[in-house]
């Protein structure tokens, strides 16, 4: 794979953070502090800072604990192959995301719901966000690709305790099911040329009816459409992949999330949902 591709991933995902955080140096990782709202970063290998090593790790843990924040780290392994075995030998449970860019025909499937990207003028958008955020946070509660018994009265249920926070990188798309209402969500964020897919989930009992892929096309279409040169997305498991596989993108590499142990590193609090389906 052409190093000019994962320059370009890592460069977006030293951008993004930035538009809401700041930036702090430890060695040669980057440590991403978020002051309000939202959930909290991680650390990342600096671009062109060379291979992490055990000193930089332990001096981002430290200041993590001293902020308060989760003990998570996020890479991708092809760029930075050593740091896997840094953070294992630490004591980090790791999870192994399959890297996918789009480089196929974009195939939207025909599916039995409305699909649409949400637009930020208009009325009612952020009650539309809160649905988002509220599909996700079931979909996610339930990860996978099997179906269950999570559906619209656990979303009604749970829709009026959510609080919508809209970050202007994000766009927002929603399947809506004519009998159901919402039944899949995801985003997508976007750093200069190169935008990710983010956040895509199904309730558990509307699965298994390509809603997932339906809703990654139409989110890698209208970024696409706003001039986006590069789509790509980190998959939550092989399954899931094979899901993207079908609406074109292919595996390029791994992204690797590293989280404490309880017990172990410290206490965890990361982001859930970050680039999984």
């Amino acid at each position: 794979m052409p190093h000019g591709l994962f320059h370009q991933l890592e460069s977006f995902y030293d951008a993004i953070p930035r538009i809401d955080a700041r930036a702090e140096q430890h060695g040669a990782l980057t440590l991403f502090v978020r002051d309000g709202e939202g959930f909290p970063y991680y650390a990342r290998p600096s671009v062109d800072g060379g291979e992490p090593t055990a000193v930089d790790v332990r001096l981002v843990r430290d200041r993590q604990r001293e902020l308060g924040v989760a003990e998570a780290f996020e890479w991708v392994h092809e760029t930075t192959p050593g740091l896997l075995a840094v953070l294992e030998h630490l004591g980090f449970a790791v999870l192994r995301a399959p890297l996918m860019v789009l480089d196929k025909p974009l195939v939207a499937p025909e599916v039995d719901a409305a699909l649409r990207v949400l637009d930020p003028d208009a009325a009612g958008f952020l009650e539309d966000v809160a649905v988002v955020q509220t599909v996700a946070q079931l979909s996610f509660s339930t990860p996978g690709t099997h179906k269950g018994d999570t559906g619209p009265k656990d979303r009604d249920t749970l829709l009026p305790t959510v609080i919508p926070v809209h970050v202007p990188k994000f766009r927002y798309a929603l399947a809506e099911d004519a009998t159901d209402g919402a039944v899949a969500a995801g985003m997508t964020q976007t750093a200069g040329a190169v935008a990710e897919v983010v956040g895509v989930g199904t309730l558990p009992f509307a699965r298994r009816r390509g809603l997932g892929a339906a809703i990654t096309a139409v989110l890698a279409r209208d970024a696409l459409d706003r001039g986006a040169e590069r789509v790509f997305l980190s998959a939550g498991s092989e399954d899931i992949a094979r899901v993207y596989e079908r609406v074109g993108f292919r595996r390029i590499g791994t992204a690797c999330v590293a989280e404490a142990e309880a017990g172990n590193a410290g206490p965890v609090n990361a982001e859930a949902g970050n680039g999984a389906a």
